[in-house]
């Protein structure tokens, strides 16, 4: 499981469903079963209602975002973050940070998350 899969099943949470998956049963003659459509997390209310987000600039802030839900914010976690997102040359400097937490929002956005536009630009 990467980073990026631990901050969205952070936010998002885990469903039954989702922790234990099944294939679904065909039955010859019948259309398969269409999957449940998943429910859309609202991720700025999902994010404020956690205890220490008022202390916490998590709305700009990779480090913080990552503290928030209790994920390492080191530098070599957040260069794999990067890494898994497409950017190979992170340096964690300042421009850096702020195109991963954007980053991260978008993908969160990518993964049915229901993301405030201003945290996309």
């Amino acid at each position: 499981m990467g980073i990026f899969s631990s901050i969205r099943d952070a936010i998002f949470g885990k469903t039954k469903s989702e922790q234990k998956t099944l294939p679904p049963v065909t039955v010859p003659g019948q259309a398969p079963a269409k999957p449940e459509p998943k429910p859309i997390v609202d991720v700025e209310n999902s994010l404020d209602s956690m205890p220490g987000a008022d202390r916490l600039n998590w709305r700009t802030s990779i480090v913080d975002l990552m503290k928030l839900i209790g994920v390492d914010s080191s530098y070599e976690n957040r260069k794999a973050l990067a890494q898994e997102l497409g950017r190979a040359n992170y340096s964690g400097s300042a421009d850096d940070n702020v195109w991963l937490h954007k980053r991260t929002m978008r993908e969160l956005s990518a993964n049915g998350g229901k993301v405030p536009a201003e945290f996309l630009d």
